[in-house]
């Protein structure tokens, strides 16, 4: 489960109360961390390798919920040790929208691929 950064939390009530129209620019990306971010900060992005942000996509929201709807494959990643990911948008300055821990981090060395199953990543909003 993921939390809402604080930039989202402000865009959302924004949004809701009709003071913005503003949604982010798609596709979303998902990132992986490897010192895991807070809804404030953004954490330690993997770099090396071929490591790219992916394309990720979800399902319909249903009871304040949602999920992946798409295998993400992060091919070819350097030696790192995975504890975290994050969402962003595809603006020129993407905005990070969504955060979280991996529920087990997890050491990959060099040339491994990182997978996420469809329906692995769940977001709320409670």
């Amino acid at each position: 489960m993921g939390s809402l950064t604080d930039t989202a939390e402000t865009r959302v009530l924004d949004w809701i109360v009709g003071n913005s129209t503003t949604a982010p620019t798609t596709p979303m990306k998902l990132a992986l961390l490897t010192a895991t971010g807070s809804d404030s900060t953004a954490g330690t992005e993997v770099v090396g390798g071929s490591y790219t942000r992916q394309t990720i996509t979800f399902t319909a929201a249903a009871s304040g919920a949602m999920s992946n709807s798409n295998t993400i494959t992060f091919s070819t990643m350097p030696a790192c040790t995975v504890t975290g990911w994050a969402i962003y948008d595809s603006a020129g300055t993407p905005i990070r929208w969504w955060h979280g821990a991996l529920d087990v981090a997890k050491a990959l060395n060099s040339g491994d691929d990182f997978i996420v199953a469809i329906g692995d990543l769940d977001l709320t909003a409670d």
